[in-house]
């Protein structure tokens, strides 16, 4: 009897193994016609893991292969492994998500340059909708500079470019915040709080913040788009996109929020913490919208990653009990489709949404006619965390808009679009921070039109390149003379 209980157990396993057959010849085609380095996959059903592999190379030059156990850069994923740790503090009463976010943090605080500051509460920090900006900020071992302290970076850039509550604007520093957050609430690094208290605790034992000591040779190395291994890096808003793991820990994750009850993980959220957190509180786009550190659409909970070596995605569908994990060490499309392939042979009649196509309004948009109220010439400032430099748009009926900051030669600002009171576009300059200027960039403008001001962000956005580049934005307020 044991024998053939035995033997079925074997055959079920095969039977499982040779479902995924077809998804593993498009990883291995996928990776010859991408050239990227690696995949790593992770399947998982009601609290089994039913497939995890790797395949390629986490390493090129020292051939070594990845596997199920490379430690791969998640990018941002690691948002909904850092509103973890956030709502394990919420849960013991330390953090409230409803109150003003400048409560838990130190001298340094976030500024309204709209708004009130005290409208930017931790909900909306944490569902993009606190009115931070567009950010990110990188930082190469085998260059000089080095990151700001946290207290350094919300002075420079913690500035509200919306009002809170207004919009979904996807924000890094505004992670980056809730990783300073858990730090001083809890009276621990964010690297030691959560390896203490999420990590360990969950059994994730090839999971940490950057690379942990000890984990020196089990991680993916990130190639860029030469195929060529990228220096290290890291960032000033670490808990927003540092978390390094490996597809059998981030599935184990993954089940660990489908409320799996594994023996070997820890109650470190109850199950009604578990599902605030996939609470969509803000509308992210056409039927998605934003929780607390997790991505929602129609039956599928998630969140993705990709900036420089690094394409990652966690897919969760709680109605099927079921979590895909797909990790890659280059920058691609490829584990998205994979993913896709995957929940087809998950989920009968399942099928990936359909990229938006163009529409005509869109078209329209591109052929900027201002509005009368708009045209003419506007004066003010852009200000910088080091000096408020002197703007200067003149906008003419013909749709043309020429711009100059100070005494620089004047530029046009080109893709000039008017959209629900917002004038966006792009120009070049020089606005002459140490940070912005550490890379080649252009100057994406943002201003909407209240009353007689014309105001918003100036994001300095790096120029594509081998090495991923910054965006750094500043605030602009104009009005006619």
């Amino acid at each position: 009897m044991k024998q053939l209980v035995l033997i079925l157990i074997l055959t079920l396993r095969g039977l499982a193994a040779d479902a995924f057959d077809s998804v593993r010849d498009s990883i291995r085609t996928g990776l010859v016609s991408t050239g990227m380095p690696s995949i790593a996959v992770a399947v998982a059903r009601d609290g089994k893991i039913l497939w995890e592999e790797g395949f390629g190379w986490a390493d090129r030059e020292k051939r070594i292969p990845a596997s199920e156990h490379t430690m791969y850069s998640l990018a941002s994923i690691s948002k909904p492994i850092t509103a973890t740790g956030l709502m394990i503090l919420v849960q013991a009463g330390k953090v409230d998500l409803d109150k003003p976010v400048n409560d838990y943090l130190g001298n340094a605080k976030l500024r309204a340059r709209v708004g009130g500051a005290r409208e930017a509460t931790v909900r909306r920090v944490a569902n993009h909708s606190s009115g931070l900006p567009l950010h990110y900020q990188f930082f190469y071992e085998d260059e000089p500079y080095r990151a700001p302290s946290a207290d350094e970076t919300i002075l420079r850039y913690g500035q509200l470019v919306t009002v809170p509550g207004e919009k979904y604007q996807y924000s890094n520093i505004g992670y980056g915040v809730l990783g300073y957050l858990i730090s001083r609430v809890s009276g621990r690094p964010y690297v030691d709080f959560m390896r203490s208290e999420v990590f360990l605790k969950l059994g994730l034992s090839r999971t940490s913040v950057n690379i942990g000591p000890g984990l020196e040779n089990f991680h993916a190395i990130r190639y860029g788009p030469d195929g060529l291994p990228i220096p290290f890096y890291d960032f000033d808003h670490p808990a927003a996109s540092a978390v390094y793991s490996s597809a059998h820990d981030l599935v184990r994750f993954g089940m660990f929020h489908l409320k799996a009850h594994l023996t070997d993980q820890a109650a470190i959220l109850s199950d009604a913490s578990i599902d605030a957190m996939r609470v969509s509180t803000m509308a992210a786009g056409i039927d998605s919208g934003y929780g607390i550190g997790w991505a929602t659409q129609g039956k599928v909970v998630s969140h993705t990653g990709g900036m420089g070596g690094v394409a990652t995605t966690l897919r969760l569908v709680p109605s099927e009990n079921l979590a895909v994990v797909v990790l890659c060490n280059g920058a691609s499309q490829l584990p998205h489709r994979i993913a896709d392939r995957i929940l087809e042979k998950m989920i009968p009649g399942w099928k990936a949404p359909a990229p938006l196509a163009p529409s005509d309004q869109a078209a329209e948009k591109r052929t900027f006619q201002p509005p009368p109220e708009l045209a003419g010439e506007w004066r003010g400032s852009l200000h910088t965390y080091e000096k408020d430099l002197p703007l200067t748009l003149r906008i003419f009926a013909s749709g043309d808009v020429h711009a100059k900051i100070g005494n620089q030669l004047e530029t046009l600002l080109s893709g000039a679009v008017w959209s629900e009171n917002e004038l966006r576009g792009a120009m070049t300059g020089d606005i002459g921070t140490a940070d912005a200027n550490r890379r080649p960039y252009t100057l994406s403008l943002a201003l909407k039109l209240r009353g007689e001001t014309l105001s918003g962000p100036a994001s300095a956005i790096s120029l594509p390149g081998l090495r991923a580049g910054n965006a750094l934005t500043q605030w602009v307020e104009l009005k006619k003379p």
